[in-house]
């Protein structure tokens, strides 16, 4: 089934206790979609760059069936651009950067043919923007959204109109207690699935994630590793192996929700283990399915 993704194409500067790259290629959107692609090869792609993006990027996302006509470049400026150096412990960070560029003006209007995109996944973005891509969507199967603490900090009235109106949302385990007022993740997801969403994801980081529906829970690992080359794009990489997984599957029942979970959980496991997108471009179905079944050795066991 058609699957609709929304946020930035960017470039990024990270440096972690275990190298620098510069001006990499980064974004909600482009961990999104790469992680997606191992899933299905129907992607819609909405976002902003400026002409300073390598064409080549554009057309490797091309060749996994990533469709670009939503993708707006503006001439003569630049794209976004984001900067942040990790601790030793890469749950912390510090924003040395952040120049916003041809993202300031992004005022997304969806081509006619992703109108009718089935599986939505709203990345990261102002919740004015988010609200607006849902305005212009005919009859969504679903919707899961990101978002993140600034928000919550800055815009939350219309973050709360825009969390109303998902069936999905992920946010980490922080920003959960934020929202909610609770400091319990199982009392801060019974007043989160009062604001809208019938599902709802909190991630743990290294931790995992846990899964909340209708008063049921599931609980996923995280795959420990011996060293996290660059956390950056983890929690996109996530939300991408979660939508894809779905989109293929055409199934949102609370089953289908875990493994979807699970697909996620390995698309962020190799993710962190090269900077920038380059474990994602290299992946390969067996190693996919070689790492989910790791993640089951994890939990298994016998009584």
């Amino acid at each position: 089934m058609s699957l609709l993704t929304v946020g930035t194409v960017a470039f990024d500067t990270i440096e972690t206790p275990y190298g620098r790259a510069e001006r990499v290629v980064g974004g909600a959107c482009t961990y999104i979609s790469w992680a997606a692609s191992y899933f299905t090869n129907d992607i819609n792609l909405v976002s902003i760059v400026g002409d300073d993006f390598p064409q080549d990027e554009i057309m490797a996302l091309n060749s996994r069936g990533v469709n670009t006509e939503g993708l707006e470049i503006v001439e003569g400026k630049k794209s976004f651009f984001w900067e942040g150096k990790y601790h030793e412990n890469m749950n912390q960070r510090d924003t040395i950067t952040t120049d916003l560029n041809v993202l300031a003006d992004f005022d997304p209007v969806l081509p006619a043919s992703y109108k009718d995109s089935r599986y939505i996944m709203l990345g990261n973005l102002t919740p004015e923007i988010q609200s607006k891509v849902m305005d212009q969507l005919d009859d969504p199967k679903l919707i899961v959204m990101d978002t993140m603490n600034f928000w919550m900090d800055v815009a939350l009235e219309p973050l709360k109109q825009a969390i109303a109106r998902v069936d999905v949302l992920t946010i980490n385990d922080e920003e959960a207690r934020q929202l909610s007022g609770e400091y319990s993740l199982v009392n801060a997801a019974d007043k989160i699935h009062d604001m809208g969403p019938r599902f709802l994801i909190i991630k743990k980081g290294e931790h995992g994630a846990l899964l909340f529906h209708e008063g049921n829970i599931f609980s996923a690992p995280a795959l420990p590793l011996a060293r996290v080359n660059d956390p950056t794009g983890a929690g996109d990489s996530f939300a991408g192996g979660f939508i894809g997984h779905l989109a293929s599957t055409d199934d949102v029942s609370f089953e289908n929700m875990k493994r979807a979970v699970i697909q996620g959980s390995v698309a962020a496991s190799f993710c962190v283990e090269e900077f920038s997108i380059g474990r994602l471009k290299s992946l390969t179905k067996n190693d996919i399915e070689r790492r989910v079944e790791a993640f089951k050795s994890l939990v298994a066991f016998d009584l």
